[in-house]
């Protein structure tokens, strides 16, 4: 409920404090007193869009707040926690708009955007006039008003669901089938490549281990011819016999030189202990390194083999395994392509049927039309258009997540006469009447706790038909908020709360602001709408009866 209404600087408003009541709250005035303004304001403040040019002449800037009682599950706090901001039984909205024309929003002291203020006020007032083509008037949010009409969220949910996943399937077999297509177009490429690779068998290190062992057997065949030679030379045939032959003549000798040769033949015997270590090392060394010379052609034809397939392919050598499962699973993927072809195909089918749950959607919407329709032609009744024909029009659309149907609402203003949109059938009294008797249906089911301001929807009739008017808005303020701007007298007796728009000039500078009526000015200003300028005992008369009345 809207509680407060604080405009200062605004056009030619100077400073205004408004605390407005639950129930119907009328604002009445003479046309150009600035009752547009207000609207105009609270537009603002809510984060509308409109008039560009809105700070008072000669002021910096002007200003205006909004004060809002948020109820328990009122909508607004879903709003307030997504965007992270405080919450609480109270709401208070401010924005300025400076003379340069920038403009700041605050929601309870912290600085907001004018996309948040906007979703706020979807959940805090409804504007309803003649020229509104942002509510009812629209049909494209017809079929979103027949379905909260008719609590079709659930069914909605479902088919949206449904659809979701009717795309997702119809996809699906579209990727296969292109990514078959581009399978199939290698399909020769794959086939060898794949029998070359898993021939070889490449395995992750493999290029080094390979690398390494070449290079050892190479190092190996250039040393071995020396270590071969030095072996010979320390065997039998080289130092070690000829080592032997010495050592035999000199023990021979030994016995005839009287003690000479003790020293020699033992030094002698010492190194030939020491060739003997050196010729046994040298004979394991050569050993070692003994190879075939097959193992170095193998090695290095399986090397090559390695690396020319990894240049063919262009990646490094140890990634070579990797790349032949991947190309073999690529393979794989086309002989098992149509069999997973084929699956696609009957999850679409199946999907398909599923999204059958529209039907059901289409039948709910079509009973709940039914009763919307039912509903509005009773509320027209008295509002003096009962010979109108208001119907919920549903027609075949393409398949979409909200279902299969358009909904609009269209009207025939006399029997027999063709039927069409709201506001190019009616005229305007008619469209007013019309659109506050869907409005009193519509409430009736989907009560959110919104302020709803109905801007001059009386225009046009008067008499019996306005005291309609005023009746079914005071029916609808029963539960909530209404904000009437109204020229009708009938529909002004009938307001809970009655505020008069003035405006004064004093000098050159004109200045408007609203006035709260007790009863003695309500029957002075029910009789001005009555009688104009001159206000007659006649008129007030008639002003007390209809206030009694």
């Amino acid at each position: 409920m809207l509680r407060a209404l604080d405009i200062r600087d605004m056009l030619i408003i100077d400073r205004l404090e408004l605390a407005f009541q639950p129930g119907l709250n009328v604002l009445t005035g003479e046309t150009g007193a600035g009752k547009s303004i207000l609207l105009d304001s609270l537009g603002f403040v809510l984060g509308w869009r409109g008039r560009a040019e809105l700070v008072r002449q000669g002021a910096e800037q002007g200003e205006v707040m909004a004060v809002f009682d948020l109820p328990k599950g009122h909508p607004a706090r879903a709003v307030l926690e997504e965007a992270g901001l405080p919450g609480g039984d109270e709401l208070i909205l401010r924005r300025v708009n400076t003379a340069d024309g920038r403009k700041t929003g605050w929601v309870n002291d912290r600085r907001v955007s004018g996309e948040v203020l906007r979703r706020l006020s979807d959940t805090l007032v409804e504007l309803h006039g003649q020229h509104d083509d942002r509510g009812l008037l629209d049909p494209k949010g017809h079929r979103d008003i027949l379905d909260a009409y008719g609590a079709l969220d659930a069914a909605r949910a479902e088919v949206r669901h449904r659809w979701t996943l009717r795309a997702k399937a119809r996809k699906t077999p579209t990727e296969a089938r292109a990514a078959l297509d581009a399978v199939r177009a290698e399909e020769d490429f794959l086939r060898h490549s794949v029998a070359e690779l898993q021939k070889l068998d490449p395995q992750t290190g493999e290029d080094a281990e390979l690398d390494a062992r070449r290079r050892s057997m190479q190092a190996a065949e250039k040393v071995r011819d020396d270590i071969a030679q030095a072996s010979a030379a320390l065997g039998y045939e080289g130092a070690e016999g000829a080592m032997a032959r010495a050592l035999r003549w000199l023990e021979g000798a030994a016995d005839r030189a009287d003690g000479r040769l003790d020293a020699p033949v033992a030094a002698l015997a010492r190194a030939m202990a020491e060739l003997d270590e050196a010729s046994h090392g040298v004979a394991d060394c050569l050993e070692s390194m003994a190879f075939d010379p097959r193992d170095l052609e193998d090695t290095e034809e399986r090397l090559f083999a390695l690396r020319g397939l990894a240049r063919k392919h262009a990646v490094l050598p140890d990634d070579l395994a990797e790349h032949t499962a991947a190309l073999a699973a690529r393979l794989e993927a086309l002989d098992a392509g149509e069999a997973k072809l084929a699956d696609c195909e009957c999850a679409v089918t199946e999907a398909d049927a599923g999204y059958d749950a529209a039907a059901a959607l289409t039948k709910a919407r079509q009973e709940a039309a039914a009763r919307l329709d039912a509903a509005v032609a009773a509320e027209l009744a008295p509002l003096k258009m009962e010979r109108a024909v208001f119907t919920t029009r549903i027609e075949d659309a393409a398949p979409g997540p909200e279902g299969v149907d358009a909904v609009q609402f269209t009207v025939a203003t006399n029997p027999g006469a063709p039927a069409g949109a709201l506001n190019k059938i009616a005229s305007g009294g008619e469209l007013s009447r019309f659109l506050l008797a869907l409005k009193v249906c519509l409430s009736q089911e989907q009560g959110r706790g919104v302020t709803m301001i109905f801007d001059e929807i009386d225009r046009g009739v008067g008499g019996a038909t306005a005291d309609a008017v005023g009746r079914r808005l005071s029916a609808l303020a029963a539960e909530g908020q209404v904000l009437v701007v109204t020229h009708s007298p009938q529909v002004a007796a009938l307001g809970a709360h009655h505020w008069r728009v003035e405006k004064q000039v004093a000098g050159e500078v004109t200045t408007s602001t609203v006035v709260a009526l007790d009863p003695p000015a309500r029957e002075g200003e029910i009789a001005r709408m009555l009688s104009g300028d001159t206000v007659t005992d006649e008129a007030r008369a008639a002003a007390r009866a209809l206030l009694a009345g």
